[in-house]
């Protein structure tokens, strides 16, 4: 592949309860968020215990591939709505992404 198809990009990674999943999909609609993947997450944490299954009880990781200022943006407007009353960890990383277009 050659380097105009390497792309720097961040990576905003949400771990949160299940509970929220429907709610956090319509957020991320309304602040623009072109995709994302959602998949089942087991562990424990300061909250306790989460098993896998996707029921109310359990965890999801969400990923977004995006720009700093989106992220600033999904994190933000996250920490805001959420923090409070949920149990939910963000995280950001450096990567690339290899597309043929412009990401």
């Amino acid at each position: 592949m050659s380097m105009e198809n390497i792309h720097n990009v961040k990576v905003l990674t949400i771990i949160t309860e299940a509970s929220i999943e429907s709610s956090l999909v319509d957020d991320f609609e309304s602040l623009g968020v072109r995709g994302f993947t959602i998949v089942d997450a087991r562990g424990k944490g300061r909250r306790g215990s989460r098993m896998g299954g996707w029921d109310s009880s359990s965890n999801i990781r969400i990923e977004i591939i995006c720009d700093a200022d989106q992220a600033n943006t999904i994190s933000t407007f996250i920490k805001d709505k959420y923090f409070e009353n949920y149990a939910i960890v963000i995280y950001l990383s450096d990567s690339q992404v290899f597309r043929l277009d412009k990401f």
